[in-house]
């Protein structure tokens, strides 16, 4: 952000506002991390401030320092459509297009409110009078820091914002084994850890809560993980009765695509899950190298996000979505070499 901007939002924030802080649909790691993060800082303010998640989360991220003051809009739309109404300022994170808050994407694109975003995905709806858009950052949660930090208010940095940001900053690196982990990344998480975020107790709390259906469901992927070795190539699919057989709850499959992903050789994996409520397949993509999955989503799957690490979605069966899937691949053979 110039420092223009700068300014003109440190004279937004010093005087009290309606603020409204919105993740994505779906809000993973990242998103709750840095709404949560964002909106301990700006009550630091004594702003009047509400964060509202589109849906729900899974488990693993609700023991957020936070969390209990969360609305979710599927649940509670009048009261929510209200708060959106009556905002001064609505700040979007770690998304950049206004449909990927699903049903409020119509609201808050009328809105009045000043609309902020600070957001690390590629290719920026142009919605908001203030944008800090950076694809080279490991997360929004290092742009919330950074957010802060531009402001001045580094010292405004307590044990709630901290947990917050290192938690988004943690789950979008992978614990910190993405390419997008930078020598600042690694600055900035030892800055909120002296800031008293408990890095082990954080990792625990995410990692390290498994139920038992969950890994069953775990190995049920794992049995139905196939390879395409001339094409560096491995997918995951999971079915609707798969799901509901180990009593799927949201959130058990983040991180499942990753194990195709780790077989030697393999430069790219997804995984397909079927959604029969939704009436569609959802999917994730990952690479390794040079590889786009962000350019293959948008092409194939009416998807995005980064280079390594991107989704999509598909409204044709299973096996349909599937069978598109393998007849495109041949056509980036050459990108999929993995000595490209």
């Amino acid at each position: 952000m110039i420092k223009t901007e700068i300014k003109a939002l440190k004279e937004l924030l010093n005087t009290p506002k309606n603020i409204v802080v919105v993740p994505h649909k779906n809000p993973d790691g990242d998103a709750m991390g840095s709404t949560l993060g964002l909106y301990h800082y700006l009550k630091t303010y004594n702003h009047n401030i509400t964060v509202i998640a589109p849906n729900d989360y899974p488990k693993f991220l609700k023991w957020l320092p936070g969390n209990d003051e969360v609305l979710i809009f599927e649940n509670i739309q009048t009261e929510s459509i209200a708060l959106i109404e009556n905002a001064d300022l609505i700040f979007t994170l770690d998304f950049n297009a206004l449909h990927r808050s699903g049903e409020m994407g119509e609201h808050l694109k009328i809105a009045s409110a000043t609309k902020i975003m600070i957001d690390h995905h590629q290719q920026p709806d142009d919605y908001a009078k203030y944008m800090y858009s950076d694809v080279s950052m490991s997360s929004t949660c290092e742009m919330v820091f950074n957010f802060i930090e531009l402001l001045d208010d580094s010292n405004k940095i307590d044990t709630k914002i901290a947990t917050c940001l290192y938690t988004g900053i943690m789950t979008d690196t992978g614990s910190f084994r993405f390419q997008s982990t930078t020598s600042r990344t690694h600055n900035v998480v030892s800055q909120l850890i002296s800031k008293g975020a408990n890095n082990a107790e954080i990792h625990n709390n995410v990692l390290d809560c498994n139920s038992y259906s969950r890994l069953q469901l775990l190995g049920k992927a794992l049995q139905n993980l196939k390879v395409i070795p001339e094409l560096s190539t491995a997918y995951i699919t999971l079915s609707q009765a798969e799901l509901d057989a180990y009593n799927f709850n949201k959130g058990d499959t983040e991180g499942f695509v990753n194990y195709g992903l780790s077989l030697n050789g393999i430069v790219f994996a997804a995984i397909f899950i079927e959604s029969k409520h939704e009436g569609l397949i959802k999917i994730s993509l990952r690479s390794k190298g040079e590889f786009s999955v962000n350019e293959f989503s948008r092409a194939h799957f009416n998807g995005g996000g980064h280079t390594n690490a991107a989704g999509g979605r598909s409204h044709e069966d299973l096996k349909s979505t599937v069978d598109k899937f393998i007849s495109i691949l041949p056509t980036y053979k050459n990108e999929l070499s993995p000595t490209h």
